[in-house]
């Protein structure tokens, strides 16, 4: 049984979960928008199985089309050293082939109605994800189903996908971004902390990893409690349920009731700190690409959403004071930006500069003086309101098709354990106040320093 809600037109509201019971699933609507006329735009619906798998689908008005994505709790900051990459490794493998589909039965499948796949690794998740046409969703649900529940994670794939991994380390560090971005991470969290660990792995962990271990890694944490499937476009809740029962319930995934998820490496018990200091990397590019960062917030720290209207004015679009002052006034460097990046336990706000050799002096200086400046008078008015413009637009703007849409769902069912509405969080956003802003400026900009740099010598 499923409880509905109605709303008043642009408005939402959340409907009460139905009771859980050990035979049935638990349903319950999420938001209901309508426009002007009273008609439903957006429909926003959540139903949780014995399992612990949790579906949660948006219905889209005048959408032809359908973006599904499997969300598993599990990142690169679930492994060991000796597991090292082992989550990025399973996303490779789970492409390879089941006991139904071969790995290109399951390309060929996907492509023979135009749809769109990849998956991609985090350091507390993983996704695979696909779109297709509406009457194709059906379709995705169960290729993915067969890929998630079947896939066999024979040697021979492995030792193929190893050599595509290698592949992939040795481009990654030819990429100075990816570079000075992982050399951020070992100096804020330590080379032994997992959330200091690139997470596609090293050359090291990924040639000593064997198929033994990847498929216990791959049975303790692909479970049902541990995953989340959201579906965003032309659908019907109760039809995707279904198609996700038999698509992930073929090999049994499904039976067992609910278990809880595996813990993190590093829990809230032991919050890993961000160091200061500072850590450089040598490399033959034309270019020295440098990241100033700090500690941030947590990702359930409800100054986010203050934090995030600083990053803005800060460093996130062309009128942004670091792009001002370092690109515009100066032109000391073609690209300028700030970010924060929100983790279960920990975080780090940054800005991030690519410059000439020559330059890297002077841009340091400049923007150690942009935060200064920010950290001691905060940001003003002018900059408050086109903060918060910049955010609330593009958040909009970003969620025009059903992909953008779907990752929003999974994203947060699955590491917020809430799925907001968009009314909702322009609401927050909203109700940043200058002097809200002003002291996260204080706080962020005040503590110790980490300096990441790539380039020549």
């Amino acid at each position: 049984m499923s409880t509905t809600s109605s709303t008043t037109a642009g408005q939402r509201t959340a409907g009460r979960p139905s009771a859980v019971s050990r035979a049935g699933a638990s349903t319950r609507t999420l938001e209901t928008v309508r426009d002007q006329s009273g008609q439903v735009t957006s429909l926003v619906r959540r139903t949780q199985l014995p399992s612990g798998l949790r579906i949660v689908t948006e219905q889209m008005a005048g959408a032809r089309s359908a973006s599904v994505g499997v969300w598993v709790g599990v990142g690169s900051r679930d492994e060991t050293t000796k597991t090292h990459g082992a989550s990025h490794f399973l996303e490779h493998l789970l492409f390879k082939g089941t006991s139904e589909r071969s790995a290109l039965d399951i390309s060929i499948e996907l492509d023979a109605v135009g749809g769109e796949f990849n998956a991609f690794t985090a350091k507390e998740y993983t996704c695979f994800h696909a779109r297709v046409l509406s009457d194709d969703l059906p379709l995705a649900v169960d290729v993915l189903g067969d890929m998630i529940t079947g896939s066999l994670i024979a040697t021979h794939d492995v030792d193929a996908e190893r050599d595509v991994i290698l592949d992939e380390i040795a481009m990654h560090d030819d990429d100075p971004d990816d570079v000075v971005q992982n050399l951020l991470a070992e100096l804020a969290w330590g080379a032994e902390s997992a959330l200091g660990r690139p997470i596609a792995g090293t050359t090291g962990s990924i040639e000593a990893m064997t198929p033994a271990q990847i498929k216990r890694f791959y049975r303790r944490h692909y479970a049902p409690a541990n995953t989340v499937i959201s579906v965003a476009g032309a659908l019907d809740h109760a039809a995707v349920v279904r198609a996700v029962k038999k698509a992930f319930g073929r090999h049994g995934w499904l039976d067992a009731l609910a278990a809880p998820a595996p813990p993190r490496t590093t829990t809230a018990r032991r919050r890993p700190k961000v160091a200061a200091g500072d850590g450089r990397v040598d490399r033959p590019f034309e270019q020295v690409n440098l990241v100033l960062g700090r500690e941030g917030l947590t990702r359930d720290d409800e100054r986010r959403y203050a934090l995030g209207v600083l990053n803005t004015a800060l460093g996130g679009g062309t009128s942004s004071r670091l792009f001002q002052e370092v690109r515009e006034v100066r032109g000391l460097a073609y690209s300028v930006y700030s970010f924060a990046s929100h983790y279960a336990d920990s975080g780090i706000v940054g800005v991030a500069v690519g410059c000439l050799p020559d330059r890297t002096d002077e841009v340091l200086a400049v923007v150690r003086e942009q935060l200064r400046l920010i950290a001691e008078e905060g940001i003003t008015e002018d900059e408050l309101v086109r903060g918060k413009g910049q955010l609330v637009g593009g958040m909009i703007l970003g969620l025009e098709d059903s992909g953008s849409r779907m990752m929003r769902l999974g994203k947060n069912e699955l590491v917020n354990g809430e799925v907001l509405g968009i009314d909702e969080v322009i609401a927050r956003i909203e109700a940043v106040t200058l002097d809200e802003v002003r002291e996260i400026a204080a706080e962020v900009f005040g503590r110790p320093e980490l300096l990441a740099l790539v380039g020549p010598a």
